[in-house]
């Protein structure tokens, strides 16, 4: 058995990060399904096929909220998060390789590591492996699926659309921005060492010196 693994929300400045792996000892099935990339996906597409994964092969999700990623990167780096959120994941069924979206420049230093940390089990990380291995399709379909309909949990618990979290999408940007312009803090489910936020939160806290 063989297993593929991608995340969800490395560069979000809201919610999640989201690792996800799918497991099969076959990925033929998977890619009849016609997985590929989320990414290059619609929702719609996505639900769909996040269904047929379900159906045809076993999967996981590793999930890292956005206040626990803050208080790791005190001492970690975000690959050094992904990278035991990935080993976390491979550990959840017995397998002897490892498919993997690497995130790193260095692909042969990130196989080797993630390799170590699951026991010596082979890993082929590649740049752009969501688009080569239908196995890691279907990990980042899992990911952003599931990613997806937390962003949507967390837009219901604050009434409003949060948009998709990254820094990239204005509707995310002007909600963070309101927020802590109205309570001089960031909203919950927000990365506060993020540097955008880390610019806002400077700024309203110097203005509020000012009003002084």
């Amino acid at each position: 058995m063989f297993c593929g693994i991608d995340e969800a929300g490395r560069g979000s400045v809201m919610g999640p990060l989201v690792v996800g792996a799918v497991f099969c000892d076959d990925d033929r099935d998977l890619a009849a399904i016609g997985v590929r990339d989320s990414k290059k996906l619609t929702p719609r597409a996505r639900e769909r096929m996040f269904s047929q994964i379900e159906g045809t092969a076993d999967h996981t999700v590793v999930v890292v909220s956005a206040a626990e990623i803050d208080a790791r990167r005190i001492k970690e780096s975000l690959n050094e998060i992904e990278m035991s959120m990935f080993a976390e994941a491979a550990g959840h069924r017995k397998i002897n390789r490892i498919y993997a979206d690497c995130p790193e420049v260095n692909e042969s230093g990130f196989s080797n590591r993630l390799s170590v940390l699951t026991g010596n089990v082979k890993v082929i990380g590649r740049h752009g492996a969501d688009d080569m291995f239908p196995v890691v399709s279907a990990a980042s379909i899992v990911a952003k699926v599931t990613r997806d309909r937390m962003l949507g949990e967390i837009s219901e618990e604050f009434g409003v659309s949060i948009g998709s979290g990254y820094p990239s999408d204005a509707e995310t940007m002007d909600f963070i921005e309101k927020w802590i312009k109205r309570y001089g803090v960031s909203p919950k489910h927000t990365r506060n060492s993020w540097e955008p936020v880390k610019r806002m939160l400077s700024v309203s806290a110097n203005t509020r010196i000012t009003d002084w």
